[in-house]
């Protein structure tokens, strides 16, 4: 802090180092603590709605590959069952005994 924009603290004086407090403050670089704070609180807020939102799509990309996993054990079954005879005409006649 001894050199700020070239200027030391003692060559600017009470006058120029009001001004410079006032310019920091209209600038951004120097705000209140209550500001500060308040930034923070939201800052919390939104890290842990994301945190809270991926942890919801983990679950959901879990979910996916269970699901996913259970599909392709279905299609195994189902492509592992004998296939029905072919009918001509169309249509499948069921041969019924009478007794």
């Amino acid at each position: 802090m001894n050199d700020l924009f070239g200027l030391t603290p003692t060559d600017l004086g009470i006058s120029g180092l009001l001004a410079l407090v006032v310019l920091l403050v209209l600038t951004g670089r120097l705000v209140p603590r209550s500001t500060l704070q308040d930034m923070r609180d939201e800052r919390d807020k939104w890290q842990a709605a994301h945190d809270k939102s991926e942890a919801a799509r983990q679950a959901e990309r879990d979910q996916v590959t269970e699901l996913l996993e259970l599909s392709r054990v279905a299609g195994h079954v189902l492509s592992a069952l004998p296939r029905p005879k072919e009918v001509e005409g169309g249509v499948d006649v069921v041969e019924t005994s009478d007794r």
